[in-house]
Order: C-alpha cells, then sequence, then structure tokens
C-alpha cells in the first residue's frame, strides 16, 4: 500500500479533528479525500506529510512510519497544500532549481527541464513566479512537488480558483501524472473527482462516512427512473407498484419514480401504463449524482 492509516485521531484543545481514522491508497490509485469545510481533510494530509504529528493511530507512506521514520516519508511524498507557497520574486526554473537543490536531486537541469515539459511551463518558464496566472501557478505548485520524483502526491484544493480552460488542462495533467504516481487530492469540485479520481474517501466531522470506487459509491441503494405517460397518472397507484417507494410529479404526466435496486422499475411501469391504458412517452434511469450523495452522506440524511 502506498498510504496506510490505522486509526489515526487527531485532537486541537477540545476540538477532535480526527476520530479514529482508518483507510488505505493502493499504488497509482488516484484517490478524491472530500469532505466539508472543516471536516479534517487538510489535517490529514498534514499528518501524512509530516507537518504535524498526529494525537494517536498509525500512518505510514511507502512502508515508512510518518511519526518515527519521517525525513524517509517526505523523501517519497510529493506536497501542494491548499494555499499554493512561491517565492514570487524568483523566476520559474531558478525555483525549481532551488527546490530541487533541498532535495538533493542529480542533474537538477536535466530534472527543472523535464518538469517544465510534464507541466506544460514551456512557455513561461522564464518570467518571474509573480508575473504568471494562477493556472500557470498551480503548474509551478505541481512541479515542486515532483521535483525529487516521489512516489506519492498529495493535493489539496489544486484547482480552487481556476476557470474552466485552467481547470480543464490541470485535471488532465493530473490524470496523467496518476499513470505513474499514486495521488490524494482533496477538492469540493465533484465534477473534478468523477472525470480524474478511482476511488472515493468521503469524511465529515472528522470520521469516514464512505470509502470505495466512484462507480460503486453511485450504486446507492435507491433506482430512479423518469416516465412521462401520454396522460394522468394516479400518485397513490404509482406508489402501490411493488418495489416503488415515493413518486413526484414534476409536470403532470412526467413523474420522477424511486425504488428499491431488487425490482427493476422500468418494467413495472410499462405494465402499469398497459393496464391504465396509457403510453409511455418516455423512460429512463436517472443516474446518481456524487454531488447529492456527497450531500447526503455530509448532512447526515
Amino acid at each position: 500500500m502506498s498510504i496506510k492509516v490505522e486509526n489515526i485521531t487527531k485532537i486541537y484543545g477540545e476540538q477532535k479533528a480526527l476520530n479514529d481514522v482508518s483507510f488505505e491508497v493502493g499504488a497509482g490509485e488516484i484517490v478524491g479525500f472530500l469532505g466539508p469545510n472543516g471536516a479534517g481533510k487538510s489535517t490529514m494530509m498534514k499528518i501524512l506529510t509530516c507537518f504535524i504529528p498526529q494525537t494517536s493511530g498509525k500512518a505510514s507512506v511507502c512502508g515508512f512510519d510518518v511519526e518515527t521514520q519521517s525525513l524517509l516519508v517526505r523523501k517519497q511524498v510529493g506536497y501542494l497544500p491548499e494555499h499554493n507557497p512561491l517565492y514570487l520574486d524568483m523566476y520559474v526554473k531558478e525555483y525549481l532549481e532551488f527546490i530541487g537543490g533541498l532535495h538533493k536531486v542529480d542533474d537538477i537541469r536535466a530534472r527543472v527541464k523535464h518538469m517544465v515539459e510534464l507541466t506544460g511551463l514551456q512557455i513561461e518558464q522564464n518570467k518571474k513566479i509573480g508575473a504568471l496566472s494562477k493556472g500557470y501557478r498551480q503548474r509551478v505548485g505541481l512541479a515542486q512537488a515532483m521535483i525529487h520524483d516521489p512516489k506519492v502526491l498529495i493535493l489539496d484544493e489544486p484547482t480552487t480558483g481556476l476557470d474552466p480552460n485552467q481547470l480543464e488542462e490541470i485535471r488532465g495533467l493530473i490524470k496523467n501524472i496518476g499513470k505513474e504516481k499514486t495521488v490524494m487530492l482533496s477538492t469540493h469540485i465533484m465534477q473534478e473527482v468523477e472525470a480524474v479520481c478511482d476511488k472515493v474517501i468521503i469524511i465529515n466531522h472528522g470520521e469516514i462516512v464512505a470509502n470505495d470506487t466512484t462507480n460503486k459509491l453511485k450504486q446507492v441503494e435507491q433506482q430512479a427512473v423518469i416516465v412521462e405517460f401520454d396522460g394522468e397518472a394516479s400518485r397513490t397507484a404509482i406508489k402501490s407498484i411493488a418495489g416503488v417507494k415515493e413518486a413526484k410529479s414534476t409536470e403532470g404526466k412526467t413523474w420522477i419514480v424511486m425504488g428499491a435496486t431488487d425490482v427493476d422499475l422500468r418494467k413495472s411501469l410499462f405494465d402499469y401504463a398497459v393496464k391504465n391504458n396509457l403510453s409511455i412517452l418516455s423512460l429512463q434511469k436517472a443516474e446518481n449524482k456524487l454531488e447529492d450523495i456527497f450531500k447526503s452522506l455530509t448532512k447526515g440524511e
């Protein structure tokens, strides 16, 4: 396992930021670490990158303990914090060479050249960082996180404040990086998780409330079907259909029907329409959205 967390608890004074948290991240996975503000995401990431110690529990990165082998952990980890700390008066290549020197990277100039190409900084490499747009500053942040060729990348809100074009570019870059490295990223953008991540971990009030692949997480124990009849239908009659838990009319003849997953509601609704001399104009399953699942899990619904 690239990351292994066992019963981690972190207490600040009287506040418990993390409460007995456990999870694992396998090699080569891109994992979305999600949660509302104050849920404990950044605290967990700071523990994994050895910025702060845990109160209790154990965590390891690439087999090295974050508490007793912190220097070895830092060699395995590239970290981009939420507020990307950069020296704005330094030039891009100068800054990357400086960071590479701190990591004692061999053949720094060749490594910097490779990072510039990988992160798409070629046209901006001779500018001062302070003159770059937010998107290019994030690229510089990613380049410094990878300059020492770590096995694990931990990215805290890597796309905050980017415009749609920059978002797409950074997502593509992260996905490309994930082909070779383990990536753990936090974000509030659900579309980003669905586009980039293999797996999702959701934390709320310092506790894990979901830990699964994006596809399995969306396969909740309830299905929804949108059906449009050519005439009026009875809510009471629809609710009496086997497997139906709820039915809501959106435009009189169009219904959202919800029920258990062990019965195909589409067949049941077709049978209902035939029995009541109705024609079905459209019938489709509604896709479960990760955003709705996130809201449900973090609001305690």
